[in-house]
């Protein structure tokens, strides 16, 4: 068997678990988004390294929900300094200069991603949010944080300082297939966790649907009308949400 079909099994048999053996978990995540929806709260998503990948996941994107606010520095992504990123992440208060470009209050949701779930700022942040009354909505590896100790003076854990947590299902180190030298290539994390978090995003337009409630969700600019619609969302919620 090819690496490819190998990596395929891999990660469907990853998802089958991610999304059967917590379906309660997912539908617990898209019941806290949309009572937040409904109630005029934004849904923040964060994540450092290739963890930003999911922050931007169901932002501005043709069918994704318009009150959604990536919480974006460059130092911690990987355009300026992939390397330099990673060092960035370990660093004590940085979610207080974050908070202060993203005002993240009671009522928000914060959905953040690290798969390790050890380090530094991701957590700090996950704390900090909570404290301001938002809930926190954790996306992880259990199997990797749990073979780790925490890279920060809280002494916390990504899952740690959740108010629900969902575990993509990924194996200590991501990658899944062996390779040269038994070096492991093939990562999972950010298929599965883009799968999840569509799933949550479609589950939340069907409560608000069920609730008569309707929440406001992109087009894609691309079909004849599309334009028209997302430029009265961004009108809207440019002042609210940076990114846009």
């Amino acid at each position: 068997m090819h690496a490819q079909e190998k990596y395929y099994q891999e990660l469907t048999k990853l998802l089958d678990k991610a999304f059967h053996n917590q379906a309660d978990k997912v539908e617990q995540a898209a019941q806290i988004i949309a009572e937040s929806s409904l109630n005029g709260g934004m849904v923040y998503t964060f994540g450092t390294g290739h963890g930003h990948l999911l922050s931007l996941e169901i932002f501005y994107r043709a069918g994704g929900m318009v009150k959604v606010c990536p919480i974006l520095d460059d130092k911690l992504m990987l355009h300026i300094s992939a390397s330099e990123s990673t060092l960035w992440e370990r660093k004590e208060d940085m979610a207080d200069a974050l908070l202060e470009k993203y005002p993240v209050k009671d009522g928000d949701v914060l959905i953040a991603f690290s798969n390790s779930g050890r380090n530094t700022v991701p957590v700090d942040l996950a704390v900090k949010c909570r404290e301001r009354g938002a809930k926190v909505i954790a996306l992880t590896s259990m199997n990797h944080t749990s073979a780790v100790t925490p890279r920060n003076k809280m002494g916390l854990r990504l899952f740690e300082a959740a108010d629900l947590v969902l575990d993509n299902m990924g194996v200590l180190g991501d990658a899944v297939i062996e390779g040269t030298g038994g070096r492991m290539v093939g990562p999972t994390s950010t298929a599965i966790g883009a799968a999840l978090l569509q799933a949550i995003v479609c589950r939340v337009e069907e409560i608000a649907r069920e609730q008569q409630k309707p929440i406001d969700y992109f087009a894609s600019s691309n079909i004849d009308g599309g334009d028209e619609i997302n430029n009265r969302y961004i009108a809207l919620y440019k002042d609210q949400i940076p990114g846009l």
